[in-house]
């Protein structure tokens, strides 16, 4: 069984869906927690806090550099550096190339991709120093394939791959290792969203469901957040040391299509 008593993860975007499975899983595994996400935390905090390790929260806008060197700084001060880092946050907005608004391009390239480079860079230091780190993006199978409506969105998690692969191989002779995972369909509030939609236009809300996930998810079932919890794990595990670079698909079949 991997355990991570003693080290520290960040997580971004973990007060709720992806990000705090993730979060529930390492905390079990015995990791001290960095929490980040906007509005009250206090719940989501103890939940994390009841498996007995340290936890923390950030409310850094990471679409913003300055305040994810905020970020940062506050896990070097309070809980002597960052051993795993999460790229997780992440923001969705669906539109035709033509008509899709600049400022939620910049918006979604801000949170998507550009947070990754800015958490990353500024947390390796404390790695290198320690000769120990993971950092684990969380991409999508759309930073490997394209969907209409998506550009910002498969932009991003394009970048986001192409930026793991050059991390992978810039620590690749240290025990910092960098990995993407790259999930299909999971069910969270966006996806939800998405299904409320099709349920709107008079659709059964099972068949609307059962529509979605036909469409590109082979296993027609949802990926959960437990699921990538326990992969972020492996790849914290010396069973994962050698995994670099990598995009890891959990997604239902999508790609082998």
């Amino acid at each position: 069984m991997t355990t991570l008593s003693g080290k520290t993860a960040l997580v971004t975007g973990s007060t709720s869906g992806i990000g705090l499975g993730i979060a529930l899983t390492l905390a079990k595994a015995g990791a001290n927690l960095i929490l980040n996400g906007f509005g009250d935390s206090s719940k989501v905090t103890a939940d994390v806090a009841q498996y007995g390790g340290k936890v923390g929260h950030h409310p850094a806008d990471v679409s913003d550099p300055a305040q994810i060197a905020d970020m940062v700084a506050y896990a070097e001060r309070e809980f002597g550096g960052v051993d795993i880092l999460v790229n997780n946050a992440g923001i969705q907005h669906v539109a035709a190339v033509e008509e899709f608004p600049v400022e939620r391009w910049d918006s979604i390239i801000a949170i998507n991709l550009s947070s990754v480079f800015h958490s990353t860079r500024l947390s390796l230091p404390g790695m290198r120093r320690k000769n120990w780190g993971r950092i684990i993006n969380i991409a999508s199978v759309h930073g490997q394939v394209g969907s209409t409506g998506k550009a910002a969105y498969v932009a991003a998690k394009h970048g986001v791959i192409g930026l793991t692969k050059v991390v992978g191989l810039e620590t690749a002779t240290s025990q910092v290792t960098c990995n993407a995972i790259c999930p299909g369909w999971v069910l969270t509030p966006l996806v939800q969203k998405q299904i409320d939609d099709r349920a709107g236009k008079g659709v059964d809300p099972q068949q609307a469901q059962h529509d979605l996930l036909a469409e590109k998810q082979p296993s027609l079932e949802f990926v959960t957040p437990q699921h990538l919890g326990e992969l972020v794990l492996f790849l914290c595990s010396e069973a994962g040391s050698q995994v670099r670079g990598a995009a890891w698909n959990i997604d239902g079949g999508w790609l082998a299509q």
